[in-house]
């Protein structure tokens, strides 16, 4: 069970990204605005600590490693009984996420966890 998940565009994206910058991450911080959105960086370029909350690895064709996905702390308490998928889409996002130059960007579509599936995360 896996509390994250991409859509085939945003893979897509992700494997264009990855062959321009190399090992990519995502991190959502719950800010307003784009702040709200997952924001891709170069793997490490973005400092995660206590304050974070890693929610899974994203495995993509075509790349080699797994992308890890993480949210702050704060925001999850609001989100973690939601799994979430990465999606794409046209328009511009935040400047400070990979993607922006490309006039695309990566939003959440998010449903709530099944009780069996929260079970598996082992929260109840």
């Amino acid at each position: 069970m896996s509390r994250v998940a991409i859509t085939a565009e945003a893979a897509e994206q992700l494997r264009r990204l990855r062959a321009r910058h190399g090992p990519v991450m995502f991190h959502q911080s719950g800010g307003c605005c784009d702040g709200s959105a997952p924001m891709c960086y170069p793997a490490g370029e973005f400092r995660t600590g206590a304050a974070d909350v890693h929610l899974g690895d994203l495995a993509v064709d075509g790349v080699d490693e797994a992308i890890p996905v993480w949210m702050s702390r704060s925001q999850f308490e609001y989100w973690k009984h939601t799994h979430l998928t990465i999606d794409l889409v046209p328009g511009r996002g935040s400047g400070f996420s990979l993607e922006a130059p490309d006039g695309v960007r990566f939003l959440i579509r998010s449903r709530l966890l099944t009780d069996e599936e929260l079970g598996a995360l082992g929260e109840d």
